[in-house]
């Protein structure tokens, strides 16, 4: 995909952006039309993990419909959804392509690395959602109603649940490289993020509560120790990637440390004095 220059006018510029957001629509479009009549497959391939947990004996899951328009509706939002999947590539390539010319030369370097990392973190967290956590989340939230009646599985509702979850954890996975850049630009030193672990936990922790569709404590318990796995994963990257200039933080920030214990070391003297 070409590269617009660094400067240029701003209606330029707004050119560029309409030309960036047409290919993205209309490869959501194509995209759409294709998997709207394959609805119905990408539906038990959504049901498939959790089959045994709310099918029958032989793994059958009958969705509810309850009015004529749902039909309509259930096709669009799995057509629409898995579009998005399907096209992030082309999604996000050409975001990062109209932010690229702002970029200095020496960061241009990490455009395709991030664009290939980005792709695959959120692949990966698609397909971690749907091999780990679906069964053993909705195998839990179906226990919760031992005893007290059965389910009768709502076509839109059950759908919209099993999407939140995949787009959930595919933007969850995404986190290694939002902490890589963080350590690369500045913005927080490599020796402050390593430092305050356990204060990143909580954060992890009180995320992993916020973005799991269910809020149980087995889907939070999995995406958290995932994010805790990436995020320690993250900071391992950066130090060998930026060793030389994780070494360059430490002195630095040593030597703070070494003048504002001198600073308070002399103060008593003053008073004395």
């Amino acid at each position: 995909m070409p590269i617009g220059p660094a400067r240029m006018p701003l209606f330029d510029h707004l050119g560029e952006l309409r030309m960036r957001l047409v290919r993205i629509v209309v490869m959501l479009v194509i995209a759409i039309l294709i998997f709207y009549f394959a609805a119905p497959s990408m539906a038990q391939f959504l049901v498939s993990p959790i089959a045994d947990v709310m099918g029958d004996e032989a793994g059958n899951v009958d969705l509810l419909f309850l009015d004529p328009f749902e039909g309509f509706a259930v096709r669009f939002k799995l057509a629409f959804w898995f579009s998005i999947i399907a096209t992030s590539p082309v999604i996000l390539w050409q975001l990062l392509a109209f932010f690229l010319p702002a970029l200095k030369k020496k960061e241009r370097k990490w455009f395709v690395p991030t664009f290939i990392a980005a792709v695959s973190l959120f692949v990966l967290g698609v397909v971690f959602c749907y091999l780990v956590i679906l069964h053993p989340a909705f195998q839990w939230l179906t226990d919760q109603a031992m005893g007290m009646g059965t389910y009768e599985f709502k076509a839109d509702s059950y759908i919209s649940i099993l999407i939140k979850f995949e787009i959930g954890f595919g933007i969850a996975f995404e986190l290694p490289l939002v902490i890589f850049y963080l350590v690369i630009f500045d913005i927080i030193p490599y020796k402050k993020l390593r430092g305050s672990w356990r204060m990143v936990y909580i954060i992890l922790l009180v995320f992993s509560a916020m973005v799991t569709p269910d809020a149980s404590p087995v889907t939070m318990a999995l995406m958290f120790a995932a994010l805790i796995g990436l995020y320690e994963l993250s900071l391992l990257a950066a130090r060998i990637v930026l060793a030389k200039r994780i070494r360059k933080q430490n002195s630095e920030l040593a030597a703070e440390e070494a003048e504002d214990a001198d600073g308070d070391a002399a103060q008593p003297k003053a008073a004395k004095a």
